[in-house]
């Protein structure tokens, strides 16, 4: 039902995530990882208490010029803190379900409206059956917009998903009581109370 981060995006922790994405200091994932379990812990109580753990996928061209998926690494190094942390909460992590099927145009310097269309249809999911009635923790480094996140959880949710909830290490900082129509997918607004359900229907409370 939440978004949740483990901070804003900018200082040192902007720096470590640069640092870990485009640099390849790889050893920086466990730290980083760490910050992602607490803030998924957020939600422990609150979520279901079985869950896939999605990364967001980077497309193949952008994967084969990056090396690795700096989302997958992080939910990876995230679900080992939990284990331990949380020892009764079920997470599986799905590196694989969800795949994103065409290259998109950086979504740096695009407004809100542009970072949605760039990215509209951008996702599917590779087997409806792996989703299906599950609740879905997405997990990203960054959210900034929330688009990201928006047009993968459309696709989770048009292939059956239950529900959907984000962890993601750093969030923008920007204002809250963003909601828009459902004409233009889902919404999410960071840290706040946003449900939805398999219907794609947002409710904020």
């Amino acid at each position: 039902m939440r978004a949740v981060s483990f901070g804003l995006y900018q200082g040192r922790l902007r720096e470590a995530i640069h640092a870990f994405k485009y640099d390849r200091l790889h050893p920086a994932a466990r730290g980083l990882g760490r910050m992602l379990a607490s803030a998924i812990a957020q939600l422990a109580g609150e979520a279901p208490g079985k869950m896939l753990v999605v990364p967001v996928p980077l497309h193949r061209t952008k994967r084969a010029q990056r090396g690795f998926n700096q989302a997958r690494a992080l939910a990876r190094e995230a679900l080992k803190v939990l284990a331990t942390t949380h020892s009764n909460w079920q997470l599986t992590l799905a590196s694989s379900a969800l795949m994103r099927q065409r290259a998109t145009e950086s979504q740096a310097g695009l407004t809100p409206r542009r970072r949605r269309m760039n990215l509209r249809g951008a996702f599917s999911v590779t087997d409806p059956a792996i989703v299906k009635g599950k609740h879905i923790l997405l997990v990203d480094d960054v959210m900034t917009t929330g688009a990201t996140a928006r047009a993968a959880a459309l696709a989770l949710l048009r292939a059956g998903a239950a529900s959907i909830w984000v962890g993601t290490l750093a969030r923008a900082q920007r204002a809250t009581g963003f909601t828009e129509s459902l004409e233009d997918q889902v919404s999410f607004e960071p840290d706040s109370s946003t449900q939805l359900s398999s219907q794609g229907q947002p409710s904020f409370s």
